[in-house]
């Protein structure tokens, strides 16, 4: 059983805490578009998504980027 990654929960964190700009940060460098999924999936369980329009368009953005066949970070 894969582990779950803790990602998801510390930018949530971020956003509880009234940082929406540094969550922004953190989604821009985002590991890969499954923890952005992860992410997305979180905000939709906790009902909070569309609070922060700017962080569900930040996340809309980075999967879409990280989804595309050329584009991936190097390790």
């Amino acid at each position: 059983m894969p582990r779950s990654s803790a990602w998801p929960d510390k930018i949530l964190a971020l956003l509880r805490a009234g940082n929406p700009a540094a969550a922004i940060a953190q989604i821009k460098v985002a590991p890969s578009a499954a923890e952005l999924k992860a992410l997305e999936k979180l905000l939709i369980t906790r009902q909070l998504a569309g609070r922060w329009k700017d962080v569900d368009q930040a996340i809309r953005d980075n999967i879409q980027a990280l989804s595309a066949p050329r584009l991936h970070r190097s390790p």
